[in-house]
């Protein structure tokens, strides 16, 4: 049964009942709303599946609209707090949690290796899914999930955030309503976050308020190591991401898709360098420069910076970046978009969760462009990996004439968590 369909079932339900059950004395203002929150027939049930430094904060998923049920996490101490905070079942097994009939959506802040062989499940499972970036750790996961995203017609928000900003929308509805002319350059810059701190590779054994194997998952089996399983430590390790380049890089990669439908342009060729530590644990690209190449003379690169975006036209460019934005001439900034032009929806993104889940609509960050920004940073960490030029077919989304290329595009998978 879908989750629209039980939400239906629920508030039929209750519509029934009303005019025979006796309604007691005296009922929380929580169960039948207020300003700030829904009542309780019209919210949409949700579990947090990862409880590190992301999962706590979407408890509030949706302002009130949505209502929390469970919470999971590999690390006992995390799952236990969190239940305990948030009054519900907490569980060391994500699967126990898509086995519940009662529960409309999921909320994925896990380590990127886990995000598609557990969104693919979710999905099977009638589950819509609220994403963090970044998606898969290779492009043919990217390309299984919308997949199963479009067969099970579930709805998916992916988490880059700067979409909820105005003044980024702004900057997309200018370039898309070509108060630019016609865009002739994409300069996008991602930032490092600090970089990668030491990640000591000397093995210890796993707390035991931590299922290791679990929390491995579909990735290799490898000795414990402290580093490993910390926020600021995966993240610099290839077996669980690529790194800031698709950390950060996802926030400024969906503006750019979402400015200019970066799949539409055809990027055929990716060249860069990069510096890649290989010191301790830390084998992800610690910077780098990415030039690419679109079929229709666009030219667009990928550098090391503050988290920005920079559209240039035949009539102007705008900017956009998390200190602040600009144009020239000064002026465009200024332009109102009329009625009657393209319009971005853009908002908080587990608001609008909320609300698509009812009514089944396209959200702000669809699997369409989380795949398609995606795709950009994995060809450029190729690229940069094999210190060559990669030619990329955007229509078959694949690698052209490079064997080695084209077997980085997959990853193999622990069984039993193949895709």
């Amino acid at each position: 049964m879908r989750p629209s369909q039980r939400q239906l079932t629920r508030r039929s339900f209750l519509a029934k009942t009303a005019a025979t059950v006796a309604i007691p004395e005296v009922i929380a203002s929580t169960a039948l709303g207020n300003q700030d929150k829904a009542a309780a027939s019209e919210r949409v049930t949700f579990a947090v599946i990862g409880l590190g430094d992301r999962g706590p904060r979407h408890f509030g998923l949706g302002g009130g609209a949505g209502q929390i049920v469970g919470v999971c996490d590999t690390w006992q101490d995390r799952r236990e707090k969190s239940a305990a905070q948030c009054k519900v079942p907490g569980y060391a097994d994500f699967l126990e949690v898509l086995q519940r009939d009662d529960i409309d959506a999921v909320v994925l802040t896990v380590p990127d290796h886990w995000h598609v062989p557990m969104a693919i499940r979710a999905a099977k499972a009638g589950k819509d899914i609220y994403c963090e970036k970044a998606l898969g750790t290779s492009v043919a996961q990217d390309q299984a999930l919308r997949s199963v995203i479009k067969r099970y017609n579930t709805v998916f928000q992916y988490g880059p955030q700067r979409r909820s900003g105005d003044g980024w929308r702004h900057a997309c509805e200018l370039v898309r309503n070509k108060h630019i002319g016609e865009l002739k350059e994409l300069h996008i810059t991602a930032a490092t976050f600090g970089g990668c701190a030491p990640n000591d590779p000397k093995p210890t054994p796993a707390p035991a308020t931590l299922d290791y194997d679990r929390w491995l998952g579909p990735a290799p089996v490898v000795p414990y190591v402290p580093g490993r399983c910390k926020a600021r430590g995966w993240y610099c390790i290839y077996d669980y991401c690529l790194g800031w380049i698709s950390a950060w890089g996802s926030h400024v990669l969906s503006i750019a898709q979402w400015g200019y439908d970066t799949h539409k342009t055809g990027i055929t060729e990716y060249e860069g360098t990069g510096v890649i530590p290989n010191k301790g644990l830390n084998d992800n690209l610690a910077s780098w420069d990415v030039k690419m190449q679109c079929a229709n003379g666009v030219k667009m690169s990928l550098t090391t910076g503050g988290n920005a975006v920079k559209f240039v036209g035949t009539e102007g460019t705008v900017w956009v970046s998390d200190r602040g934005h600009g144009a020239d001439p000064a002026s465009l900034w200024d332009v109102k978009i009329a009625p009657d032009a393209i319009h971005l929806k853009s908002g908080d993104l587990g608001r609008d969760l909320v609300e698509c889940i009812k009514t089944r609509a396209t959200t702000i960050s669809p699997i369409d462009d989380a795949v398609y920004s995606d795709i950009i940073s994995h060809i450029s960490d190729i690229a940069i990996r094999l210190k060559r030029k990669v030619r990329w077919d955007p229509e078959k989304e694949e690698i052209v004439g490079d064997e080695e290329a084209s077997r980085m595009l997959t990853r193999s998978l622990r069984d039993p968590w193949g895709i």
